[in-house]
């Protein structure tokens, strides 16, 4: 896949959801401490949204490339939803070596319909990217349009 591996595709992820929570807080800070209007928390949230969905999706599937625990796949969603944990938990699993390894290009006799999904991802990384990121833009879109997580006020 573009010549990264699971593990580099999963730091490269873990590290840019850790940079755009950083550039939510910032706007917080701006908006909350400074009084300078909410354009920080606009701008902001609307990259760490987005970084978020997509850092959901490269952690689905490297779990499925790396047969990682439907645990380990939840606890590593849950790392994007507290500020600053994706880097920890992608250090965490690194150790354990459930990154280790190239992307499964073929199925065998554990392989399911996740697998052959993954399959089609590794083969055609352009079109599964592609879709990949229009499909995050769908779902950050329809997050648009019913609003913020909390209300105005």
């Amino acid at each position: 896949m573009w010549g990264m591996t699971p593990r580099s595709l999963f730091r490269a992820a873990a590290v840019a959801e850790l940079v755009t929570w950083t550039l939510l807080i910032a706007g917080m800070v701006l908006k909350y401490g400074l009084d300078a209007g909410d354009w920080g928390v606009r701008v902001g949230g609307s990259i760490h949204g987005f970084v978020f969905l997509a850092y959901l999706v490269v952690t689905t599937v490297v779990a499925v490339n790396q047969r990682w625990s439907v645990g380990a796949l939840v606890l590593g969603w849950v790392s994007a939803v507290v500020p600053y944990a994706t880097v920890p938990f992608e250090v965490a699993v690194a150790r354990r070596g459930m990154l280790e390894g190239p992307w499964r290009r073929s199925p065998d006799d554990r392989s399911g319909i996740w697998d052959r999904l993954l399959f089609f991802v590794v083969r055609r990384p352009a079109v599964a990217a592609g879709i990949g990121l229009v499909a995050v833009a769908l779902v950050f879109s329809a997050l648009l349009v019913v609003g913020p997580p909390v209300p105005k006020g």
